[in-house]
């Protein structure tokens, strides 16, 4: 009485089988998804749809007692704000990039350094070493840099001149991303400087 034949035995087999497949294709769905959207946060790509705006900060300036740097002093400007440290190699190799920048073009973007996590002999001692004359906030305690979601150096924010970011560089900065980062930073500012 209670065995059942083979037929049904087999039945209800597949269907189990049936079941757990759909349940592992939907989990392997949702783990590509989530790989995916990983993947594309860190390609740098603009940020999409209704840019944040970007968070204060107001640091000491490094090498500079008594003297403030933040985010107001730059009210109605583009700016680029980058977070570095001396001990961090991709740093040490965009940094020259950003110095000359600075030295040759800095009328139409503003450009701040942080950097973060540093010592300031050693951060003093590598942004003169790299010709750095934009003004850098010292974060040692990487209050900014939690402000703004950096767990990894260097990165790079590009904000309009309402200061909402426009565009995210994860890494060391080439020239292609700087030149992208400044259009999209100046981007509708043609018809509205005088």
């Amino acid at each position: 009485m209670g065995q059942r034949s083979w037929a049904d035995t087999m039945g209800r087999a597949g269907r189990i089988a049936a079941r757990h497949k759909l349940a592992a294709v939907i989990a392997g769905l949702c783990v590509a998804l989530s790989l995916g959207a990983i993947a594309w946060a860190a390609t740098g790509s603009p940020v999409q749809a209704a840019d944040p705006a970007a968070r204060t900060f107001s640091l000491p300036v490094l090498g500079q007692s008594g003297k403030q740097i933040s985010l107001s002093d730059y009210a109605g400007q583009p700016l680029i704000v980058n977070f570095f440290a001396s001990w961090c190699t991709p740093c040490q190799q965009e940094t020259p990039l950003l110095a000359r920048f600075y030295r040759s073009e800095h009328g139409r973007v503003a450009l701040v350094g942080l950097d973060e996590n540093d010592a300031a002999g050693s951060a003093v001692s590598f942004t003169r070493a790299r010709g750095v004359s934009y003004p850098v906030g010292f974060d040692p305690d990487t209050i900014a840099a939690s402000a703004y979601g950096v767990d990894a150096l260097p990165q790079t924010f590009f904000l309009n001149a309402s200061h909402h970011i426009v565009d995210r560089v994860f890494g060391a900065l080439t020239p292609a991303d700087l030149a992208k980062g400044i259009a999209l930073a100046t981007a509708n500012q043609a018809g509205t400087s005088g």
